[in-house]
């Protein structure tokens, strides 16, 4: 999770304008970057909302009936379920999702990982680091398409506050726990009554709750699948406000991850060396050693693969090659040197900290509930009578530029031919 809200603020606080509007004293004024527009060609194009739902496990909206999006989904597509990248957490997907890339591929490797280069640990608490763009590989959707003149709008998203090869979307926000999901909704709306030349064809909204709730209480509890039908109403919502204004829109509904319910009576607690030699990064399913001193790898490997007890331990260069996260993936040399990746359900835990009875981070392979969802409709979605098989999240990206009708000028792992035949 890396985004909650709370109420307690008023929709006319959000009410757009075509200029860049001046700084504010809070951190919930929207951004308008001056003298972006729709070119012509562009202004011709459909729209495309990208909603991501935080930790909504691949089987929420049947098991807890969400009954808009299945209605929704129903006009075009629903698949079993998203393999999101290796690790299973929220950073890396959502920018996965995006640039199309693998998580060692576009360098957020964890949600807190140690950079060699710098010789700093990115943590996304602290803004000074996590708002340099030098963290942040590959080309994300807004960027690709501001670059070709088409206007984005993001209400939300890793990275988006980000200037990433020094573009930000035309409209954005700074994340802030104040907005409350509706007036965040009213936004969207004002978004495409813009005059053409500037209105987004291109829209990212972000919604929190499921996997808020999903942490704190467990995926099956009470409260959780209160949150599932909250955020499932105000997908409803959304669309009905929208449908009114008879345009060409087609929405994508994905999710970074699943929830699963852990051990948390008999937690791991990550071992420790001498620390003068390693940097540690450590979270609830796996701990990263960055070796200060190549020669202390060999010893402290052997020391616990032999104590391994409820994880299994790999150095850098033997990780599974589905993963796509090991030595030779490692663009960035952001990777720990060894990798403790505890067995579902136990999680690591240290003392003072607080263990929430639901987690996410696992192999989505080994572990079914790390599964996430894909939902897709609009006009130029194919009505499908049978949920798609599963496939990896990487190719939401290629699937976007097609709807949009963007030239991919760059690598990525994305391969368009995997969700094109969802396409009309």
């Amino acid at each position: 999770m890396f985004f909650r809200h709370i109420t307690g603020y008023t929709l006319c606080c959000l009410l757009l304008t075509v200029v860049a509007v001046q700084a504010q004293p809070n951190d919930t004024a929207q951004h308008i970057v001056a003298g972006g527009y729709n070119s012509s060609a562009q202004q011709a194009k459909p729209y495309v909302i990208l909603i991501s739902i935080d930790g909504f496990r691949h089987d929420y909206a049947t098991k807890y009936h969400a009954d808009n999006l299945l209605r929704l989904s129903r006009q075009g597509v629903r698949a079993s379920s998203m393999t999101p990248s290796f690790p299973s957490f929220t950073f890396p997907n959502h920018y996965t999702i995006v640039t199309g890339l693998y998580p060692a591929h576009h360098g957020l490797v964890g949600n807190t990982f140690y950079d060699r280069a710098r010789k700093v640990s990115y943590l996304r608490s602290d803004t000074s680091i996590a708002g340099d763009p030098y963290y942040y590989g590959g080309k994300p959707l807004w960027v690709l398409a501001e670059q070709q003149q088409l206007i984005s709008a993001v209400y939300y998203w890793v990275g988006s506050e980000v200037a990433i090869d020094g573009v930000h979307p035309t409209y954005y926000y700074d994340y802030s726990e104040k907005v409350p999901l509706e007036a965040r909704l009213g936004v969207v709306k004002q978004w495409l009554q813009l005059p053409a030349a500037t209105r987004p064809h291109l829209i990212h909204f972000y919604i929190s709750e499921v996997d808020s709730a999903g942490h704190h209480f467990g995926p099956d509890h009470p409260l959780t699948i209160q949150a599932i039908h909250k955020v499932d109403r105000a997908i409803g919502q959304l669309t009905s406000m929208l449908d009114s204004l008879h345009l060409p829109i087609n929405y994508v509904m994905v999710s970074d991850h699943g929830m699963t319910g852990v051990d948390t009576t008999q937690v791991l607690t990550p071992p420790t060396s001498d620390m003068t030699r390693w940097m540690m990064v450590a979270s609830d399913v796996m701990v990263q050693y960055y070796a200060k001193d190549s020669n202390a790898i060999p010893a402290f490997y052997q020391q616990l693969k032999r104590d391994a007890n409820g994880y299994d331990v790999y150095l850098r260069n033997e990780t599974p090659a589905h993963w796509h996260y090991g030595e030779r993936d490692d663009r960035y040399n952001r990777i720990g040197d060894i990798l403790l990746i505890a067995r579902y359900p136990q999680i690591f835990s240290w003392t003072n900290r607080r263990v929430y009875p639901g987690r996410h981070g696992y192999d989505p392979r080994l572990v079914k509930d790390m599964q996430a969802s894909f939902m897709a409709w609009g006009p130029a979605i194919k009505k499908q009578k049978k949920p798609l098989a599963s496939f990896e999240n990487i190719h939401v990206y290629t699937l976007i530029t097609q709807l949009l009708g963007l030239t991919v000028d760059h690598p990525v792992d994305s391969e368009p031919g995997v969700l094109r035949k969802i396409l009309r």
